[in-house]
């Protein structure tokens, strides 16, 4: 094992450890989103704040932004990361989190007549007592555990980590992080970070919490297999109340949608989702699951942690944008954090008279004067081409904010996003 060196003193040490931040996960997605929640947050409370928090829980695709935030990593540099125009980062592309997992294919193409032998074998040796569909099931061993390599997501966040100022090793951070994810073969919960588990490398901790079974394989790592944290629960913010946070902030992208209000809207033409096939299906009846299990838990969290304050902040059921558009476009990534941006923004506003005085008990000043009027994300981080992109009006390459130019990357993203798309299939409507 390595020698474990000397720990920076965590924020919060040695007092009350304030105020934690908790990210769900929510696949490629729902990452965006929370980009674009987390730079209009940030912008409300003053900027600055979220990377200067006590503790950072995240799960799944949360983990990534959590493991971003704990590295000084701020909510306007991920923005520009999106779009591309964030010199001296690793671009960002899409594909890196879609890679075929071609080596357990071809090992369960192998394993396939040896299977089959066995399934004949054992229907002709039972017969009468077993059908040959009982026999034949055997075959769903050679089926991959995983579809997707999730291999080079972790060398793209350890690169990412491993930039000037920042770290990939729990230990060495000033600020305390718990990476989430779930044991395979005892279902529990592993919170990486915590002593005893800090030794593992960050970026390999959020390989194993964003290992969503079926998308990507479960992660070994010293003789265990883990998988996706969000199996066990949907934000795991009584990781940080546990640890005596006061204050949750926690952002959930994954909402079921309720398509009543946009057909009477007319934005769509009809509301009756089993038109659009199972994959639709699968994916409100994943979202209700994990939301009825969030509502639960932020329940619970009243009861059991007295005292302490938990805001959740999370899409509109009516948000039907964020349920059908295709991630993997570049075009749709840019309109899917301005989207996130701007109706964190509304929520903030509505919500101004609850959020800023629970906030205020804990130091942290909701500024209504920046939720007013009329906002353009892309223009505050320093990237207002994105935006023209995300409408699709133009191709033209986004320009850096420090005046490099940004073609190049443009250019290889769309490359990519039209393998994707010919991947994924025919988009969502």
């Amino acid at each position: 094992m390595d020698a474990i060196p000397e720990r920076p003193e965590p924020a919060g040490a040695g007092r009350s450890p304030g105020v934690g931040l908790a990210l769900a996960g929510g696949a490629p997605e729902g990452a965006v989103y929370e980009v674009g929640a987390l730079y209009a947050l940030d912008e409300a409370l003053g900027g600055g704040k979220l990377n200067d928090l006590a503790i950072y829980v995240g799960v799944s695709s949360g983990a990534v932004l959590a493991a971003c935030l704990a590295n000084g990593i701020t909510p306007a540099q991920m923005c520009r990361i999106l779009a591309g125009a964030e010199p001296g980062e690793p671009p960002f592309v899409a594909d890196t989190f879609l890679q075929p997992a071609l080596p357990a294919m071809r090992s369960g193409v192998r394993a396939l007549p040896g299977l089959l032998g066995g399934a004949l074998w054992s229907y002709v040796s039972r017969l009468g007592s077993q059908t040959l569909l009982e026999s034949l099931t055997r075959l769903s061993q050679a089926l991959p555990v995983g579809f997707f390599d999730n291999e080079p997501v972790r060398l793209y966040l350890k690169d990412v980590l491993t930039q000037p100022g920042r770290t990939d090793d729990f230990r060495l951070l000033k600020r305390r992080l718990v990476v989430v994810a779930t044991d395979l073969d005892s279902g529990l919960a592993v919170r990486f970070g915590e002593p005893g588990l800090d030794h593992i490398p960050i970026s390999r901790a959020v390989q194993a919490s964003a290992a969503l079974p079926g998308l990507y394989p479960p992660v070994e790592i010293e003789g265990r297999h883990y998988v996706d944290g969000i199996l066990l629960k949907t934000v795991h913010a009584s990781v940080a109340l546990e640890k005596g946070a006061e204050l949750v902030l926690c952002i959930n992208p994954i909402v079921p949608v309720d398509t009543v209000r946009a057909v009477d809207q007319g934005v769509l033409p009809r509301g009756k989702l089993l038109d659009r096939g199972l994959p639709t299906v699968l994916a409100q009846t994943f979202r209700t699951v994990i939301h009825s299990r969030l509502e639960v838990g932020m329940a619970a969290y009243e009861t059991k942690f007295r005292g302490a304050d938990v805001v959740l902040i999370e899409p509109e059921r009516h948000d039907y944008m964020m349920f059908f558009t295709n991630i993997f476009g570049f075009d749709e990534r840019i309109r899917v954090c301005e989207h996130a941006y701007q109706a964190t923004r509304r929520t903030l506003l509505a919500r101004f008279d609850d959020l800023a005085p629970v906030l205020a008990r804990h130091g942290l000043t909701l500024n209504r004067d920046v939720l007013v009027g009329e906002r353009d994300l892309w223009v505050g981080v320093g990237v207002p081409g994105a935006r023209r992109l995300g409408k699709g009006r133009s191709r033209e390459a986004v320009s850096s904010p420090r005046g490099g130019p940004g073609r190049d990357v443009v250019r290889r993203l769309d490359a990519a996003m039209d393998r994707l798309d010919r991947l994924v299939g025919e988009r969502l409507p």
